[in-house]
C-alpha cells in the first residue's frame, strides 16, 4: 500500500510541477500567488513546487511587480538559458537547421536547397552535416544541448520516430529517429512538420493560449496541425492532419496529386498550383514583368520571384495568387465547418505571400462556410511564417521537457 501511495504521489507531484512550469511558460510574467490562485494548490505547496524549477534553473526570478495594493510580488518566468535545442526541417526542396535557446529564439542557423528526386540517403547524410556544424558551434560556445526535433511532411510514427508515408518525397519507412540519436547521442523526436507548426504556435505564438485551433501548413503540400482542447489532436494511429488529402474536386480528368488520387485540395492549393496559374498566364502572353525578372536573375519561376513581381503590381502575379487563395479558403471554409476552431493559422513556405493569400482565403471562407461558424473564427498569419515548422522542430522538444519535467534530468 505504502508503494502505491508513494508511486500516486510521484504522479501528483510531476503533474503539479508540469502544470506550474507550463502556467509560468504562457502566462510570465506571474507571481506565486497567482498561479495558487490558477492551480487550485495551497500556497506552500505552489511555494515548493518554484523552488524545484528555481533549482533546477527551469525558471528564474525576474524582480518585482509594484504595481498595485498589497506587497510586491516576485515575479517569475522560464529561463531561456536552461540550455540549447536543435531544431531540423526536412522540406521537400530544402532542409533548414537551427540552434535555439529554451524560448525558440534563434541563435544559430543554416538552410540548402535540395533536389526533390536527390538519393534519400545523400539528402539525410548532407543534413547531418549540418547538424554536426551546429553541435560544433554550441560545444565552442560551452552550450548545453537538451534535444533535437526533426520535422517532416507526411505521416509519422513519433513514438519509433519513423517517418511512414512523405508522397511529395516519395520516402517511406524512414527510422530518423535512430539515425539522427545515433549520430548525435542526443535525444530525438520526430514530427510531421504541421503537427510540429502547431505546438510551436501554441508554446511560443500565435495561439499561446487558445485551446482549439487549426494550423494549415502551405508550401508543396498542405498539412494541418489540430489543437482541440488544448491539446494536439493526433487521431487513432497518430497520423491526424493530412488535411491536403482530402478531395475537393471529383472530375476523373483533374491532376493526379503525389499522393495517387485525384482532386486533393493541395493540389489547387499549394505552391506548384501557383507556379501553373503564372506559366499558363505567361504561355498566352499575357503582360507580365516576369520573364523580365526571371531573365535578371537567371532564375526558374519561384514564388519568392512571383512575389516579388507581385510586389511591383504585377496583375498575373497578384490574380494567380488571389486564385490560390481562394482554393485555399474553399478548404479552410470546410475544416472550419466540421471543427468550429476559435483561430486559423496559416504558416509554411507559401506565407511568404500571406498579404495576397489571406483577403482571398477569408473571402472564400465567407462564401462556403456556415455563417454562424465562420463568423467566429479568426484567421491570421503564423508567428514565424516559413520557419513554422522550423520552430516546431525545436517546440516538440521544448513542449516533451514541460510535459515530463520531474523526469528529465
Amino acid at each position: 500500500m505504502n508503494s502505491i501511495n508513494t508511486t500516486d504521489q510521484a504522479f501528483v507531484r510531476e503533474t503539479n510541477l508540469s502544470s506550474t512550469l507550463r502556467l509560468i511558460h504562457s502566462l510570465s510574467p506571474i507571481s506565486r500567488a497567482q498561479l495558487a490562485n490558477l492551480t487550485g494548490l495551497n500556497k506552500s505547496t505552489v511555494s515548493s513546487l518554484v523552488d524545484e524549477l528555481l533549482q533546477r534553473k527551469l525558471v528564474h526570478e525576474i524582480g518585482s511587480n509594484v504595481g498595485g495594493a498589497g506587497r510586491p510580488a516576485t515575479m517569475l518566468e522560464v529561463n531561456p538559458e536552461l540550455g540549447n535545442i536543435i531544431g531540423v526541417e526536412l522540406g521537400v526542396d530544402f532542409f533548414s537547421v537551427a540552434v535555439t535557446d529554451f524560448m525558440g529564439n534563434i541563435l544559430w542557423r543554416k538552410r540548402e536547397d535540395a533536389d526533390p528526386n536527390e538519393d534519400q540517403e545523400k539528402m539525410i547524410n548532407k543534413t547531418l552535416l549540418i547538424v554536426k556544424e551546429a553541435m560544433s558551434v554550441g560545444k565552442n560556445k560551452k552550450q548545453r544541448f537538451l534535444g533535437l526535433g526533426l520535422t517532416t511532411p507526411g505521416t509519422v510514427n513519433i513514438k519509433d520516430g519513423v517517418l511512414i508515408f512523405a508522397p511529395n518525397l516519395h520516402w517511406r519507412n524512414v527510422p530518423f529517429g535512430k539515425i539522427f540519436s545515433e549520430q548525435t547521442k542526443l535525444k530525438v523526436f520526430v514530427e510531421n512538420d504541421a503537427n510540429a507548426a502547431a505546438v510551436a504556435e501554441h508554446l511560443f505564438g500565435a495561439a499561446r493560449q487558445v485551446q482549439d485551433f487549426l494550423f494549415v501548413f502551405s508550401g508543396v503540400g498542405i498539412g494541418g496541425g489540430l489543437f482541440l482542447n488544448g491539446k494536439l489532436y493526433r487521431g487513432k494511429n497518430g497520423y491526424a492532419g493530412e488535411i491536403g488529402h482530402f478531395p475537393i474536386m471529383t472530375e476523373p480528368s483533374q491532376t493526379v496529386c503525389h499522393c495517387g488520387n485525384r482532386g486533393c485540395w493541395e493540389t489547387y492549393a499549394n505552391q506548384y498550383s501557383i507556379i501553373q496559374r503564372v506559366r499558363a498566364r505567361l504561355e498566352v502572353k499575357r503582360t507580365s514583368i516576369i520573364p523580365k525578372l526571371m531573365a535578371e536573375q537567371n532564375s526558374e519561376l519561384t514564388i519568392p520571384l512571383i512575389k516579388q513581381a507581385a510586389d511591383a503590381g504585377d496583375k498575373e502575379a497578384i490574380d494567380s495568387f488571389a486564385e490560390a487563395g481562394l482554393a485555399m479558403g474553399q478548404g479552410f471554409a470546410g475544416l472550419i465547418n466540421i471543427f468550429n476552431p476559435s483561430k486559423m493559422i496559416l504558416g509554411g513556405p507559401l506565407s511568404i505571400a500571406e498579404k495576397y493569400l489571406l483577403p482571398n482565403i477569408i473571402e472564400a471562407v465567407k462564401r462556403h462556410s456556415m455563417p454562424e461558424i465562420g463568423q467566429q473564427v479568426e484567421i491570421v498569419p503564423s508567428t514565424f511564417g516559413p520557419d513554422a515548422s522550423l520552430i516546431g522542430a525545436v517546440a516538440i522538444v521544448a513542449d516533451d521537457i514541460i510535459n515530463h519535467v520531474a523526469t528529465r534530468k
